[in-house]
C-alpha cells in the first residue's frame, strides 16, 4: 500500500506543509529509524521530532535510509526548555544528529513563562529563519496570551502552533485565535493517548463507516482543517493510521464529534510546565 498524496496547508509565511504526519514522541532511536523509513515509504511526507525527545539521530538515519529528495519531506524538531538562551546552538546540535542542514519547521516546545525567556527565544527563531537554517518557525504548547506576547515584541507571527487537541480536549477558543491570525492548528496526542478510542460515539462511527475509531478521530482532524501527527512506531498502525483519504465523515457525525469534547486536558498546562 502507498498512501495517495498528502493534503497541504498553506502557512501565513507562504510555504506549504503536509497536513498530516508522524509524530515520533517517545520512540528510541531505533525505532525512530525503522518508524520513519516504513511512513516515508507508504507516503507519509511530515515527520515530526524534537530535542527532548532523543531519537533526532535516530529520525536522521530513517530520513537517509528513505532514499527520498531531502525536499520532498517535511521535517520538524523543537527546542527544549533548557536552551531557550541559546536557540541557534540548539539548532546546531539538532541539525547535527538528523544530518540535516536545515529544517522545515523549528519550534519551541514549551512557553516556560516563569523563566520569561519565550519572547526572546522567539527571536533567536527568527534570526535563524532569515539565516535559512529553519525555514518556518512556530511554537508548541502556547496559550493565547504567550502567543501575544511574541507576536507584539517581534511583528512576527509563528505559522504553527502544535498544542495537545483531541475529540475530549479541543480548545477551541485557541483554535479561533489561531484561525484569527492565520497559524496553523498542529494536533499533538490526537487520540488522546488511546483514551478516546473507546468513546461510544466514535465507535458507533467508526462502525458505520467501517474504520477504525482512529481512522474517524484523524480524518475529522483533516476536515476541520487542522494538522494531525499521530505517534506510532507498529507498522501496522502507521498503516492504517494514514489510510484517511478515500472517505469522508458526514456533518451529522462531525457535529457528533464536537459535542464531545470536556475540556479534559492529559498533557501539562502551558501556564505552569516547566
Amino acid at each position: 500500500m502507498h498512501l495517495p498524496p498528502n493534503p497541504t496547508l498553506t502557512l501565513n509565511d507562504g510555504r506549504v506543509m503536509p497536513q498530516f504526519g508522524l509524530g515520533t514522541w517517545r520512540m528510541t532511536d531505533f525505532e525512530a529509524t525503522a518508524s520513519v523509513r516504513d511512513a516515508i515509504g507508504l507516503g507519509y511526507r511530515l515527520i515530526d521530532t524534537a530535542a527532548i525527545y532523543g531519537n533526532e539521530t535516530g529520525v536522521g538515519r530513517g530520513v537517509q535510509a528513505s532514499g527520498l529528495r531531502r525536499e520532498e519531506l517535511w521535517v520538524t524538531t523543537k527546542v527544549w526548555n533548557d536552551r531557550q538562551g541559546d536557540v541557534a546552538a540548539a539548532l546546531r546540535e539538532s541539525l547535527a544528529k538528523l544530518q540535516l542542514d536545515y529544517v522545515d519547521l523549528l519550534l519551541i516546545h514549551w512557553p516556560v513563562p516563569h523563566q520569561k525567556r519565550y519572547v526572546e527565544a522567539w527571536r533567536g527563531l527568527v534570526e535563524l529563519r532569515s539565516r535559512g537554517l529553519a525555514r518556518s518557525i512556530g511554537v508548541s504548547n502556547f496559550d493565547a496570551d504567550h502567543l501575544e506576547a511574541i507576536i507584539a515584541d517581534s511583528r512576527v507571527v509563528p505559522a504553527v502552533n502544535q498544542i495537545e487537541l483531541h475529540s475530549g480536549f479541543q480548545q477551541r477558543p485557541l483554535c479561533e485565535f489561531h484561525a484569527r491570525h492565520k497559524i496553523i492548528t498542529q494536533a499533538w496526542s490526537p487520540l488522546g493517548q488511546g483514551k478516546v478510542l473507546l468513546d461510544p460515539v466514535i465507535v458507533a462511527i467508526a462502525q458505520k463507516l467501517r474504520r477504525s475509531p482512529a481512522q474517524v478521530i484523524l480524518r475529522s482532524h483533516l476536515q476541520a482543517g487542522l494538522s494531525t501527527i499521530p505517534k506510532s512506531s507498529s507498522p501496522a498502525r502507521i498503516k492504517e493510521n494514514g489510510a484517511l483519504f478515500d472517505f469522508a465523515i458526514p456533518d451529522a457525525d462531525m457535529a457528533a464529534l464536537l459535542a464531545l469534547d470536556g475540556g479534559n486536558r492529559l498533557g501539562p498546562d502551558p501556564a505552569v510546565f516547566g
